[in-house]
């Protein structure tokens, strides 16, 4: 999974306590009311901030008890579709991973949006955390939460942030024939990550992987071959970190810090980590939108974040819908990205002093968010993100023959015929 983001820890830039508290109280209701439970099933965000939702839209009509799931995405899904599949009538609310939407919803393990719901959960929002939540042309979730990768490089070193890959790629190999620190961080192993990684090249360049029914390969070729040859490209590169292959967000994070590294393609959770971890990275470390594949056309970066959708055997929708839509309101939203780092999902938030005074990269984000690509939508997404990342690794083997692989690859999966 594309990391969800980090923690906001960042010295002498405390959030008022006053201020979050009033917050958490507007939010939707008042908290500790008496009444029916609803479960809300959601990862274990290290800040408090979903808890801090829950309770806010927690009231006497009803309570919104947190059931948390593991922090890994993959051991969250495995949890839920046991649990979805069994009827589990105990799942009245799910914080749903981005890239669940097809499957749950063509499984029928969450209930559509409709009507006012729907207005609630889509208005003012961006439009690319809503197509996450859309298939089918219906809504199942209320974007509560987003997330996206910057370009991360030092002012020390280059003197603007390059463009383009091809010139982040030359600056690169300058700066290594100099002596100076020269590598790329990004993710390679192969993962979600590198899924990811693969998908924002991919659009980027100009085409995508699946069809707009989730149920045709589209990857045109000359699009395709131009991302996977600039992923060769860097691969085979001195700009590539020895560690490329098993590279992970946090690994990426780790090396910038240890200060070999010019640039670095990851989320906004290395910023105050930097900080606090590395104050002499942090002092010349700037922020950039990421590098075009196509000089002159911006790049479409992909994006991950949680939408809060209801399970299909809740015994009360009614409050089910309320309290989704209550939990992604603009309140906690805005506590989620103060106290958790997650960006939100409406625009009208990136306009807040406070967020903004918190990060100064928050414009950056809205503009990445406005370009942004999402993944393929299939009920079968886990077999195609598992053939992507198959076909893709290592990437300094990605040569003449890796297109013709990864089209094959990804139509076996959506056939349902097994994996590499």
């Amino acid at each position: 999974m594309a990391h969800p983001g980090g923690r906001r820890n960042r010295p002498g830039r405390v959030v008022a306590t006053v201020s979050v508290l009033a917050l958490l109280l507007a939010a939707c209701g008042s908290s500790g009311g008496e009444g029916d439970q609803l479960n809300f099933y959601i990862f274990d965000e290290p800040s408090g901030s979903f808890e801090a939702a829950a309770e806010a839209c927690s009231g006497d009509d009803y309570t919104i008890n947190v059931e948390t799931l593991p922090s890994d995405a993959d051991q969250q899904r495995e949890q839920l579709v046991r649990r979805l599949a069994a009827g589990d009538t105990s799942i009245d609310l799910i914080g749903m991973d981005v890239i669940w939407t097809a499957e749950f919803a063509g499984a029928e393990w969450i209930l559509p949006f409709e009507g006012e719901a729907a207005e609630t959960a889509t208005e003012g929002r961006l439009e690319a955390p809503v197509q996450t939540a859309t298939y089918e042309d219906q809504i199942w979730g209320a974007p509560f939460t987003s997330n996206t990768q910057l370009l991360w490089y030092r002012s020390d070193l280059v003197d603007e942030a390059p463009e383009t890959w091809d010139e982040m790629l030359d600056e690169a190999e300058r700066l290594a024939e100099e002596g100076e620190p020269h590598l790329i961080q990004a993710q390679g192993q192969r993962y979600e990550g590198l899924t990811v990684f693969a998908n924002t090249m991919i659009q980027s360049a100009g085409t995508e992987v699946l069809g707009e029914d989730g149920e045709e390969v589209v990857l045109e070729e000359e699009p395709t071959r131009a991302a996977l040859d600039t992923m060769a490209r860097f691969a085979n590169s001195v700009a590539a970190a020895d560690t490329l292959s098993t590279s992970l967000e946090d690994t990426g994070r780790l090396e910038f810090e240890a200060g070999e590294s010019a640039f670095m393609l990851n989320y906004p959770f290395v910023y105050p980590s930097a900080e606090e971890n590395a104050p002499d990275i942090f002092e010349d470390m700037e922020y950039a939108v990421f590098p075009s594949v196509v000089e002159g056309e911006p790049a479409q970066v992909t994006i991950g974040g949680i939408n809060v959708g209801v399970g299909a055997q809740t015994a009360d929708p009614e409050r089910a819908f309320e309290a989704a839509n209550c939990i992604a309101s603009e309140e906690n939203q805005k506590v989620a990205n103060l106290e958790g780092g997650l960006p939100p999902t409406s625009e009208a938030l990136y306009e807040d002093e406070e967020i903004q005074e918190a990060y100064p990269f928050i414009g950056t984000v809205l503009e990445t968010l406005q370009n942004a690509a999402v993944r393929p939508k299939s009920p079968r997404y886990n077999d195609v993100s598992l053939a992507i990342s198959g076909s893709l690794h290592p990437m300094a083997q990605i040569d003449d023959d890796t297109y013709d692989q990864l089209v094959q690859a990804v139509e076996r999966a959506l056939q349902g015929e097994g994996l590499l």
